[in-house]
């Protein structure tokens, strides 16, 4: 399968020289992402707000590569500021919380002193399993 590259139209991917996401065979890269909602080009003082809107922005992503956040094994959180990780948990937990991904969370410097989290995916598409019910029948007939 080729690689795939992914954009969600922000301006930064084109001057930059980057993709949003990578599809590479069943792994999805998504680009440490931030809160900027990319059809404005703006981005709100909140931490939580931003935290929110990169998770939206990450799902899109994930959408367009045949994934989601059920496919997500690892998680980078990049905070400007260690306070402002708690108050991020609520965001984190309803997006990736039925997931429980391995995760790394670093106080860091970011680009653009608006921006206050980044956060990077890394997502495995799974071979879609069989019912259960073929199952059962597959069980039935190896007796």
């Amino acid at each position: 399968m080729p690689r795939r590259l992914i954009s969600s139209g922000s301006s930064f991917e084109k001057s930059i020289g980057y993709s949003r996401a990578v599809v590479d065979g069943d792994w999805v890269f998504v680009s440490g992402t931030t809160g900027f909602d990319y059809a404005t080009m703006t981005i709100s003082d909140d931490v939580v707000a931003q935290c929110e809107q990169a998770f939206r922005n990450i799902e899109a992503a994930l959408k367009q590569a045949g994934s989601g956040f059920q496919d997500v094994v690892r998680v980078h959180y990049l905070l400007t500021n260690g306070a402002d990780f708690e108050r991020c948990w609520p965001a984190m937990g309803k997006a990736l919380g039925h997931v429980r991904p391995a995760a790394t969370a670093m106080i860091v410097g970011l680009v653009d002193a608006r921006m206050k989290i980044e956060i990077e995916v890394t997502a495995l598409k799974r071979k879609a399993q069989a019912a259960p019910k073929k199952k059962a029948r597959q069980a039935k007939r190896k007796k």
